[in-house]
């Protein structure tokens, strides 16, 4: 594309400019079966449904009646732009790179050579992915549909949601060659203009080939792209995309990706769940509490079973203490070489799972995980405590709500495994003190990833892990420099 430059329209360089492509496709339509003027018409097959290029495009073009007293190409022209071809949009296009543009994306494209202009009609294919639920995010109460492939039925999700002129819609291409169309959504009145303004900076200031998956973006806009933290909200639904843009955030749609993007995001917005909205206060806050436990449990417990059995075995009562000496005694190796082999093998079994086929995926994890640590016990290689923590731990982190945070802790508890192991409670105290420095220290577009706690005001615990009635929830997020922070009268 980027050769093409600004040359002007000609039907000899489009063809040069698609030449070995097999699907484009030029009819020479008769403008009114004149045989003096052929308009030539372009298309990529596959991209655009072949049934509306025949009846919205050249059906029109070649009426007697419509295309009466019309000698030269400038009069077609403009007709064909006052409404004589069924097509409820229409571009004019004045570059060859704009018109191969279009073409790349589902647009038919009408030549007229002779005034160096092109026509672009969107006619795109309508075999498309249809909007289904949610595979990742489960809904209780909420909407059954997520987002899709397309772009354009994505932005209508949120707009049915959000039936307001308030919500903007600005539009960006990213990507040398991919040319890859991104939306940014926020609220006008709402959403603070410097926030939308660095987000459209960052999109601009993009340099990559091609994007073609979420990773490339998260990296360029996010602040500390080599922190294994999270600081993008992916989601697949588009109720939870436009509670976060009411909330004064920032939205971004990618064609072509099935989720969508929310900035900016704090450590306490991955361990939400849009389900809590629908769900008594009381039992939101419950579940809450309980997913900050199993954050803690998932990271924590492998490393305190290790510290406390090579190092601080007073700490453990006496009864507990015998049981695991009993359990151990014919074990070959250390506490900590059995915790890592079964860490080890926990996330193979997990990977095995998500790699194959999901009939055969459940089976592997299932059986695999019985079969194997039955084995393992019996033939006195682990012991049944490391199992049972291995386990346990594993268990806590599938209770989180974003498995990118998974990941996260997933790394944050093997850093803290191995301190345990050199170290004891000793090494796992230099660790936390490491992880809090690193978090405190990361900011999401100018928001403090471990706010509340760290946002200055009081309660931030109780606001961390509670979840206020709606008649005493009336203010947005202040960190988030709303214009209007009023939620509710």
């Amino acid at each position: 594309m980027d050769k093409m430059g600004e040359k002007q329209i000609a039907l000899q360089a489009l063809e040069d400019a698609f030449s070995g492509c097999g699907d484009f496709t030029l009819r020479r339509a008769a403008f009114g079966l004149n045989d003096a003027l052929e308009l030539p018409v372009c298309w990529l097959d596959g991209t655009v449904s072949g049934s509306a290029v025949s009846l919205e495009i050249l059906r029109p073009l070649t009426e007697l009646l419509r295309a009466a007293k019309v000698a030269d190409e400038g009069e077609a022209l403009r007709r064909i732009e006052a409404g004589m071809v069924y097509r409820c949009g229409v571009t004019r296009r004045e570059t060859l790179k704009d018109a191969a543009e279009d073409l790349c994306r589902g647009c038919c494209v009408i030549l007229f050579e002779g005034q160096g202009i092109a026509l672009s009609f969107e006619i795109r294919s309508e075999q498309r992915r249809s909007v289904a639920e949610p595979t990742l995010e489960k809904s209780l109460k909420g909407g059954k549909d997520s987002f899709t492939e397309t772009l354009r039925v994505n932005t209508a999700l949120v707009r049915q949601r959000l039936a307001t002129p308030e919500l903007k819609l600005a539009e960006s291409t990213v990507g040398r060659r991919s040319r890859t169309t991104v939306a940014l959504l926020y609220m006008e009145g709402i959403a603070s203009p410097d926030l939308v303004r660095e987000t459209a900076r960052r999109l601009d200031a993009m340099d990559l080939d091609a994007l073609l998956a979420v990773g490339p973006l998260e990296e360029a806009l996010a602040d500390a792209p080599l922190s294994p933290f999270p600081q993008l909200l992916h989601t697949e639904r588009p109720d939870r995309f436009a509670m976060h843009l009411a909330d004064g955030r920032v939205g971004l749609l990618i064609d072509g990706l099935p989720v969508g993007l929310v900035l900016p995001c704090t450590l306490a917005e991955f361990m939400k769940v849009t389900g809590d909205s629908s769900m008594h206060f009381l039992v939101a806050s419950a579940l809450s509490a309980l997913r900050w436990l199993a954050l803690l449990v998932g990271a924590y417990l492998p490393a305190l079973y290790t510290a406390v059995a090579m190092y601080h075995q007073e700490m453990i009562p006496t009864r507990l203490l015998l049981s695991i000496i009993e359990a151990e005694q014919d074990v070959p190796f250390s506490s900590a070489l059995e915790v890592l082999g079964m860490l080890a093998a926990f996330s193979l079994l997990q990977e095995a799972g998500l790699r194959m086929p999901n009939p055969i995926g459940d089976t592997v994890s299932i059986i695999g995980a019985l079969i194997v640590g039955q084995a393992a016990v019996e033939a006195k290689v682990v012991s049944p405590i490391a199992i049972i923590v291995v386990a346990a731990s594993g268990i806590a982190c599938y209770t989180l709500p974003s498995q990118d945070l998974g990941f996260a802790v997933r790394l944050s508890r093997l850093a803290l495994f191995l301190g345990a192991a050199f170290a004891g409670l000793y090494g796992v105290g230099l660790v936390s003190c490491l992880l809090l420095l690193h978090l405190a220290d990361l900011d999401s577009f100018g928001v403090d990833y471990t706010a509340p706690l760290s946002s200055g005001r009081p309660g931030g615990a109780a606001r961390l892990l509670l979840r206020l009635p709606r008649f005493w929830d009336k203010w947005r997020d202040p960190l988030l420099r709303p214009l209007d922070r009023r939620r509710q009268k």
